[in-house]
């Protein structure tokens, strides 16, 4: 496998929440822009001659909101911090896990934690996977200036730092900082002073990145050098020959998360084709190309195995003890704690 550049168009991922490509109306997949690229489930097109229809959320709570409220669909991508709220309101189903062909191939490390299951049934199919981390113009900047995550509330960086307008990285950025790596214990004092830390770094913060395009252009514009980023950035960006650097061993770590797919509760469509899109999702080829274009890692561990250190490595998913160490996991939160990091971020946000 080679180090190949991202092929989904800036164009996919300008496209606003909610609206559509019209394809396949028995299969609407409600997901983030730029996943209704067809190389991810090449094994549907050929059985279905149609990609599914897509809609488009901007983020989690908009999409729970919109479910809650009755909008249909009948495959739903949420990360796993979600996955438990979703669970108990009622919007997502059980699924028939001897549908899924390479069930047995998933990483049991995501496949089966607790928080996706509820009566000794699965809700939830783990796939992609990666991590958030510092992430600099090493030309602007030298390693030794972002050592640590203080380097984001640093005044000598205002206005030339981008966050994701996403509150789980947000938290995952503000636990981190102040010493947490495990936040589904985080003390009300802890989650207080993470809330304190990112008001810091807003004061530094040029916009908040809604998806991967978005930061790339900022970063390549050289308007921000200093970003909280996903892989793909420095996997596409680094392709491109732009002088970038994901630090995941900064003196507090880095974070990592899993996403993946579920059937919606008042699923409209044909069962049938969500499994045939699982399944698709599923395929070795669909593993090798998010790798290789995204710089994502899936949870098809039985093909992840096959590929080689330098591969992973070249973009940013060679791991360590060291790094797992560091790594805050963005796994299932109380549904208490992760209603806080909800409303506060959008108070940050409004410079709160």
């Amino acid at each position: 496998m080679t180090h190949m550049k991202l092929l989904v168009t800036a164009g996919a991922f300008a496209l606003t929440a909610g609206m559509a490509f019209a394809e396949d109306p028995e299969l609407i997949v409600f997901d983030w822009a730029g996943y209704e690229d067809p190389e991810f489930f090449t094994a549907y097109l050929a059985a279905h001659g149609d990609s599914p229809t897509f809609a488009f959320f901007g983020d989690e709570e908009e999409a729970f909101q919109k479910l809650r409220s009755g909008f249909q669909a009948d495959a739903v991508h949420p990360c796993s911090q979600s996955v438990p709220k979703w669970i108990e309101a009622g919007i997502i189903a059980p699924l028939d896990t001897s549908r899924i062909d390479r069930w047995d191939d998933l990483d049991p490390a995501f496949r089966d934690i607790p928080a996706f299951m509820k009566d000794g049934e699965y809700y939830f199919v783990p796939m992609d996977w990666g991590n958030t981390g510092l992430t600099y113009n090493t030309d602007l900047l030298g390693e030794a200036a972002v050592q640590s995550l203080q380097a984001f509330a640093d005044p000598a960086h205002a206005g030339r730092i981008s966050l994701p307008d996403n509150v789980d990285d947000a938290y995952a950025l503000g636990f981190l900082a102040i010493g947490v790596k495990d936040w589904a214990t985080a003390t009300d004092e802890q989650f207080v002073a993470a809330s304190d830390f990112l008001r810091a770094v807003h004061q530094n913060v040029r916009t908040y990145w809604s998806d991967g395009a978005t930061l790339s252009q900022l970063m390549s514009s050289g308007e921000v050098y200093l970003a909280w980023a996903w892989n793909e950035t420095f996997s596409t960006m680094s392709y491109e020959g732009f002088p970038i650097a994901m630090k995941r061993d900064t003196d507090e770590g880095a974070s990592s998360w899993v996403c993946g797919y579920a059937r919606t509760a008042n699923a409209p469509g044909s069962e049938d084709k969500f499994y045939d899109f699982i399944n698709a999702w599923l395929e070795p080829s669909t593993v090798e190309y998010i790798v290789g274009y995204w710089g994502y890692g899936h949870s098809n561990a039985a093909v992840m195995s096959t590929m080689s250190s330098e591969d992973l490595a070249a973009v940013g998913l060679d791991t360590s003890d060291e790094l797992r160490e560091g790594t805050l996991w963005q796994g299932p939160v109380p549904v208490e704690l992760r209603e806080k990091m909800i409303a506060e971020f959008e108070l940050i946000k409004a410079g709160f």
